[in-house]
């Protein structure tokens, strides 16, 4: 792959497609916050029905730190936070309005969308740990492998991000509402299952990142970088 000469995040030149992939990357993230509440069976494997998007975001994850660097990226992710966090304060406030009369689907409401304040929870802590973590590692494996090996650093970074995701997300989202066994099933399915998604996706991962850097100009790499996630 061939590496442009790093560019400061703060130099002259405006990014012209940032916007487009952060929009996209929490636009993934809100859909999967409604599309988790129904749990899908193939065959062995149990899992939220989020699962054929959410790894989307994990693949956003790494172009943003890979081509933009680890402090945009950081602003992107809280900026998913605060949109989920909205979504589910919206949704448990037009639950408990009134239902109108003639209106029979109070009751689908509630157990699907009123599902959702949980799922968002869950998500919050489960993504919050997990895609920080898959961040810092690619960060970190991008300035030590000097911009080389693209492919090894966005399968490792997913490998650490996803188990920290799904342990968590799971854990919260579904503990107590579920049997143990399902719980189990799902968080062993769906890791597996992002893993497999994102390696099979690296080539696409590789156009989208040749692209911005060719287009944008623009490949950090993160130096002195700091790390902390409590920063905007």
């Amino acid at each position: 792959m061939n590496i442009t000469k790093p560019t400061s995040i703060n130099s002259d030149r405006q990014p012209k497609y940032f916007d487009i992939v952060a929009v996209a990357f929490v636009s993934v993230y809100l859909i999967t916050q409604v599309s988790s509440t129904k749990i899908a069976a193939f065959g062995p494997f149990q899992f939220p029905g989020a699962i054929i998007l959410f790894p989307f975001s994990y693949i956003f994850g790494d172009v943003l730190t890979e081509v933009y660097g680890y402090a945009r990226t950081r602003r992107v992710i809280w900026m998913g936070f605060i949109a989920a966090v909205l979504l589910a304060v919206v949704l448990m406030i037009v639950e408990y309005l009134p239902p109108a009369p003639g209106w029979q689907d109070q009751s689908a409401y509630t157990t699907i969308l009123g599902f959702v304040p949980r799922i968002v929870l869950g998500s919050i802590f489960g993504y919050w740990v997990g895609e920080f973590g898959n961040s810092f590692v690619m960060s970190r494996l991008k300035v030590i492998t000097k911009g080389r090996h693209l492919w090894m650093r966005t399968i490792s970074s997913t490998v650490v991000g996803q188990a920290l995701d799904t342990l968590v997300f799971v854990t919260i989202a579904f503990g107590g509402r579920f049997p143990i066994g399902l719980i189990v099933s799902m968080s062993i399915s769906a890791y597996l299952f992002k893993v497999a998604y994102e390696t099979i996706a690296t080539p696409l991962t590789y156009i989208f990142v040749n692209f911005l850097k060719r287009r944008e100009g623009i490949d950090v790499f993160d130096d002195n970088e700091n790390y902390t996630p409590f920063r905007f």
